[in-house]
Order: structure tokens, then sequence, then C-alpha cells
């Protein structure tokens, strides 16, 4: 409800610039399978992609620029909506 641009947004993180562009590269590889046509940015220096899938929006960034723009933050919910718990994937 706070934005037309898209009714879902996707938030992760990727410990390396490496992990952040290979889980961009699958992402769009399965929108594509999808018959979707995603836009991204951000990829030739995967600190934070962004991959605009229409009415979804992901996030990819590393750690320390997540904790930077600290985007939750801005797009927070709203207090009628509650966030999905997911479980947390390490890396190593």
């Amino acid at each position: 409800g706070k934005t037309s641009i898209a009714d879902r947004m996707i938030v992760a993180s990727g410990g390396s610039s490496r992990l952040v562009n290979a889980m961009c590269e699958h992402i769009v590889a399965k929108l594509k399978g999808l018959g979707l046509k995603p836009k991204t940015e951000g990829r030739a220096q995967s600190d934070w992609v962004l991959i605009d899938a229409g009415d979804v929006i992901v996030h990819i960034f590393r750690p320390e620029v997540r904790a930077f723009y600290n985007i939750e933050k801005i797009w927070a919910l709203s207090p009628e909506l509650t966030p999905i718990d997911l479980p947390t994937v390490k890396t190593a």
C-alpha cells in the first residue's frame, strides 16, 4: 500500500559481490523461464542489484551496503501486515 510501482518487494543479502551477481543471474534465469522479461540495474558493481520483475521488485545487497541504505526502514510494513519469516541462508 506504499507505492503503485510494485505489489511486493523482496530484500536479500549476498556475502560478496560475486554471490550477489550469482543470485541475480539465478533469479533472472528463473523469471525468464516463467516468460517474464526482468530488467536489472547495478550488476556491474554487484553491491546492490535491483531486479524489476513487474509486480515484484527484488533488491540484493552486500551486507554492508544493505546496512548503509536500510531500505527496510524506508519501506517499513504497514501495521496490519506482518513479515514472512524465512530462513536465513548463510554462506561460507
